[in-house]
């Protein structure tokens, strides 16, 4: 069943959801050759808390930090380690947080230095594909239109898109409805409702669309051991329009990069 939200619960989502923002925007300029995932967690926890929060992964499901990090074939649920991460690297941030009763949840993929050629396509290409499916997250649609926009996308690139792993409503709880696959086909599925809140994420690989899980229960990887991206958004259905609750403003701002790609998205300025 879908839980719609208040005006005034979506508020205490943004909150949330913003809290992950600013967290993604620190770690932005963390991420270099040298680093540990363990380091960039530890960080994670602190800046989250120190903003009156608490993380939302850490203990979720028994999982034993605050951040999933998912480096180049690791698909998503990575846990943090003492590898140093390396020139030409990419690296997968999923990062929640738990303010006020409500999460904020989502996820970007990052470069470590120069990444080749064909890898920064991937990123580009599936981020862009994060928001041709929110476009479609709108009155009068259905989960399914959602997943074909970003499937039909990404695989026109020549990517793989992951079947196993889905986007999800969010709210007191870090899963709710509807699931929202990143393929799929137009006018199938549960249909949207005003004031309902989700988690779009696309997860794209540059070669097969199948994956296999390490014996630690969580790390998803490629099969194939190519690369794997994956970019996520925290997104409400306010008058009848997705309006985005998360922002990768930050993480632009901590990176240089001068970008429009949300504002037809968003209704409040940001500071």
């Amino acid at each position: 069943m879908i839980i719609v939200k208040t005006a005034e619960e979506i508020e205490l989502m943004r909150e949330s959801a913003l809290i992950v923002s600013k967290t993604l925007g620190m770690l932005a300029k963390e991420v270099k050759p040298g680093v540990t995932t363990l380091q960039l967690d530890a960080l994670a926890e602190t800046f989250i808390r120190d903003h009156g929060a608490v993380p939302g992964f850490l203990g979720l499901y028994d999982f034993p930090n605050s951040l999933c990090m998912s480096p180049n074939a690791q698909v998503v649920h990575g846990i943090p380690n003492n590898t140093p991460l390396v020139e030409g690297d990419i690296i997968s941030i999923d990062c929640g947080a738990l303010k006020n009763k409500f999460y904020g949840d989502h996820a970007y993929t990052f470069e470590v230095g120069e990444v080749a050629p064909e890898t920064k396509k991937l990123l580009e290409i599936t981020k862009k594909s994060l928001y041709i499916g929110i476009r479609e997250f709108k009155k009068g649609n259905r989960v399914g239109d959602v997943g074909y926009a970003i499937q039909k996308f990404t695989e026109d690139h020549g990517y793989g898109v992951v079947r196993e792993l889905v986007g999800h409503g969010l709210g007191r709880k870090m899963h709710e409805d509807p699931e929202m696959p990143n393929y799929g086909k137009r006018g199938k599925g549960k249909k949207f409702i005003e004031r309902m809140v989700v988690a779009i994420e696309p997860m794209t690989n540059l070669g097969t669309h199948r994956i296999k899980q390490l014996k630690d229960g969580w790390t998803i990887l490629t099969a194939d051991g190519k690369p794997s991206a994956h970019f996520e958004h925290n997104v409400a259905m306010v008058n009848g329009k997705p309006e985005l609750l998360s922002t990768f403003k930050y993480v632009n701002d901590a990176l240089g990069i001068v970008s429009e790609e949300e504002a037809e998205f968003r209704r409040h300025q940001l500071h």
